[in-house]
C-alpha cells in the first residue's frame, strides 16, 4: 500500500467543464452492470442503498449501470428503464441520496441493439442485420435491420429520457456509444452495412450518434451536462478504428459534448481489453496513447476508464494532462469505500483480479468479467460485504440461474402488461 503526500494528489483536485459545472475531484465510478431492477424494470431500494454506500466514499461522480430508453428492448433482464415518469419518485430519491453527499449522478442512457440474450426481447434491431461470430451466435439472435422510422423514435426516445432524469435530480447524462451496443453498431463498418442515410461512410455512420446527441440537448438545455462513453476501437477487423474514434470525438465537441469517457472493445472482442503495448501497461491506464493523441485536436474533458490499480499510477497518468477524470468500476465493487482511500493518496487492500471458471469455452467469451462483478454488486446493494475471493464458477452457476429465470420473469411481465 502506498501513500502520497496530499499536496500532490491530483486526485483530490476538483474539475470545472466547459458549461461551468464543477465535479468535486478527479475519481468517477464508471457504469457496471448492475441488473437490480424489477423485470418490470423498475428501479428499486437496492439502487438507493448501493448508490448511497458509493457516494459515502465522497467519489466526485458516479455514472449509473446501463439504463433503457425502451422496454421492448433490453440489453439484460434487471435493467432499469426509463421511458415515461412512472418511477418519478424514486428516480428523485436514487439523485438525492447520491448528490446530498456531495457527489455526482450521471445517468448512463443506452439501447442494446442486437446485443441482448436471446429470448429476452421480442424482436432485436441494428444497424445492419448481421448476426454475431460464430462463438457468440449460441447467446445472441441475428437481429433486423431498423427502419428509418425506428431510428428517429430511437433517437427522440433518449431525449426523453434524459429530460426525466434531469428533471429528477441527476447530475447529467452519458450516452453509451461503446463496447457493441447500438449507436456502436451504427459507429462500426463491421456492423452497419446500410448504404442511406445512416451508413455508407463514416460521416454518416456516425449520423445517428451526432443526432442522439443533439436531441438530448434540445431536450435538456446548455446549463445540463451531457457525456459521452466511446471507444477508442472495437478490435475488430475491420471495425470501429482509432481514426474513426477521432473523428467522432472532434464532431462532437465542436457539437459542445462536455465530457468524454474512452474505452475500448465489445462483447465480442473483450470489454475494456488491455492493450499489449509493455509502456502502458507500466502506466496502468489502458487507453492513455489514445488520449494523448485526442488531445492534440480537442479540449473537452477527458475520463479514461480501464487498467487503473493504484493511487501512485493515476496521478502519473493524470500528470500527462492527456486526460482529466479516472474512472474506476471493478475495484468500487470489491471494495465500495476505496476512494476514501484514494484521495488520501492511499491504495486498497483489495486488488482487480481476472475472473476465471476453469471452464475453457466459458472463459474464452470473456463474459466473466461482468457476471461476477454484478453478483458483488447485488451483495452491497443487499447490505453485505462483498466477496472479493468468490469462486468464478459459482459466480457463473448462479449468474445462469438468474438470467433464465430473469428472461422468464421478464416476458412474463410483459404477457400480464
Amino acid at each position: 500500500m502506498s501513500h502520497l503526500p496530499l499536496k500532490t494528489n491530483l486526485l483530490s483536485q476538483p474539475l470545472t467543464l466547459p458549461n461551468g459545472v464543477v465535479i468535486p475531484n478527479r475519481l468517477a465510478k464508471a457504469a457496471t452492470s448492475e441488473t437490480l431492477a424489477t423485470y418490470s424494470n423498475n428501479p428499486t431500494e437496492k439502487h438507493i442503498r448501493l448508490y448511497q454506500r458509493w457516494a459515502s466514499s465522497e467519489i466526485g461522480m458516479i455514472i449509473t449501470g446501463n439504463i433503457m430508453i425502451d422496454r421492448r428492448a433490453l440489453g439484460e433482464p434487471g435493467n432499469v428503464v426509463i421511458e415515461d415518469e412512472r418511477d418519478f419518485e424514486i428516480l428523485k430519491k436514487w439523485a438525492k441520496t447520491v448528490t446530498e453527499q456531495g457527489s455526482q449522478l450521471w445517468a448512463q442512457l443506452n439501447h442494446p441493439g442486437k446485443q441482448s440474450p436471446k429470448g429476452l426481447n421480442a424482436r432485436n434491431i441494428s444497424a445492419s442485420a448481421v448476426p454475431f461470430g460464430t462463438e457468440m451466435q449460441s447467446l445472441f439472435a441475428t437481429p433486423d435491420e431498423a427502419t428509418h422510422d425506428e431510428i428517429i423514435e430511437i433517437i427522440q426516445r433518449f431525449g426523453r429520457s434524459a429530460v426525466i432524469c434531469k428533471n429528477a435530480g441527476f447530475s447529467g447524462v452519458e450516452i453509451h456509444a461503446a463496447h457493441g451496443y447500438l449507436i456502436n453498431q451504427f459507429l462500426s463498418p463491421l456492423h452497419n452495412l446500410r448504404n442511406d442515410e445512416w451508413g455508407g461512410t463514416p460521416e454518416k455512420r456516425r449520423k445517428f450518434l451526432i443526432e442522439v446527441y443533439q436531441e438530448i440537448r434540445k431536450q435538456v438545455g446548455t446549463d445540463f451536462p451531457i457525456a459521452i462513453k466511446l471507444n477508442s476501437a472495437d478490435f475488430q477487423k475491420g471495425g470501429f478504428t482509432e481514426e474513426d474514434s477521432l473523428e467522432v470525438i472532434k464532431a462532437l465537441a465542436v457539437a459542445g459534448i462536455d465530457l468524454i469517457e474512452i474505452s475500448g472493445g465489445t462483447y465480442e472482442s473483450g470489454v475494456a481489453k488491455a492493450p499489449q503495448e509493455s509502456s502502458t501497461i507500466a502506466r496502468e491506464a489502458f487507453f492513455i496513447d489514445f488520449a494523448e493523441k485526442v488531445r492534440k485536436h480537442v479540449t473537452t474533458p477527458l475520463m479514461l476508464t480501464g487498467g487503473f490499480r493504484s493511487a501512485e499510477g493515476m496521478n502519473q497518468a493524470l500528470k500527462s494532462n492527456a486526460f482529466d477524470v479516472v474512472g474506476i468500476a471493478r475495484l468500487m465493487a470489491i471494495d465500495p469505500d476505496v476512494a476514501k482511500y484514494l484521495l488520501v493518496g492511499t491504495d486498497s487492500k483489495q486488488k482487480v483480479q481476472p475472473i476465471k471458471t476453469g471452464i475453457k469455452k466459458i472463459d474464452s467469451l470473456g463474459i466473466m468479467e461482468v457476471l461476477w462483478y454484478t453478483q458483488q454488486l447485488n451483495r452491497i446493494a443487499q447490505g453485505k460485504a462483498p466477496k472479493p475471493k468468490e469462486s468464478g464458477l459459482w459466480a457463473f452457476i448462479k449468474s445462469v440461474l438468474r438470467s433464465g429465470w430473469g428472461t422468464y420473469a421478464t416476458q412474463r411481465t410483459r404477457i400480464k402488461s
